[in-house]
């Protein structure tokens, strides 16, 4: 029994253990080190790369500002290049959308939508530019593409959102009926408070009155002269 060894027979026991297992134990130790090591360092090179595209989306921003329209697009190509996975480069490519409407440029804000839409991995953000490059596409009078934007994906919290979209493409396309049903839709959503109500009722209330066709308005005299 190992109570009854010796004082150099348990020491002999250590050492022979130490020589079957020791480096084991040694190499795990150093894995954990180099382990916690490598975490640190890559959490230190994270956030040099969120401050390196911070400070890029900044002059950015500020280029828009000043209307440098190509020193921004220079600035929105180098976020993407080095920065493909950032959340700056994404909100980048929305704010770049805002420049493009204002040179009265539908095409290429469309485009810039289209790429956030493809490249993010953000969903909530790619939900907001599916939802405005639809409404580009709207006002664009390209309804077909408009609506099977809405029809390819989950909308989530933005379904009332989706429904008042709906409501417009059927209205320009003469559509009153759905366009109807979609706006009273979006109303009654209980996502119904991220859409102006305001707004919906009154798109709403311009619809052209329900027509009543005549062989069902005969049918209905009949039933009250009856």
């Amino acid at each position: 029994m190992d109570e009854y060894l010796s004082e150099k027979e348990q020491l002999e026991k250590i050492r022979d253990w130490w020589r079957e297992h020791g480096w084991y134990l040694v190499g795990g130790v150093a894995l954990g080190v180099a382990i916690l090591v490598g975490m640190r360092q890559f959490s230190a090179y994270q956030e040099d790369q969120a401050e390196a595209a911070a400070a890029i989306y900044q002059e950015l921003t500020l280029a828009i500002s000043e209307d440098s329209d190509s020193e921004a697009l220079s600035l929105l190509e180098q976020l993407r290049s080095d920065f493909p996975s950032s959340p700056y480069t994404d909100q980048a490519g929305l704010l770049i959308v805002i420049m493009h409407l204002s040179n009265q440029s539908t095409r290429r804000a469309a485009d810039a939508l289209r790429y956030t839409l493809d490249s993010t991995s953000d969903q909530h953000l790619a939900s907001i530019a599916r939802l405005r490059l639809a409404r580009l596409l709207v006002s664009a009078s390209n309804h077909d593409e408009a609506l099977a934007l809405l029809d390819g994906f989950e909308p989530g919290s933005f379904t009332a959102r989706v429904s008042e979209i709906r409501g417009d493409i059927y209205y320009a396309q003469g559509d009153v009926d759905s366009a109807r049903a979609a706006y009273s839709q979006a109303l009654n959503d209980e996502q119904s408070v991220l859409v102006d109500r305001n707004l919906v009722q009154m798109k709403l209330d311009d619809l052209p009155a329900l027509v009543v066709p005549l062989v069902q308005q005969e049918n209905l005299a009949e039933e009250d002269g009856g």
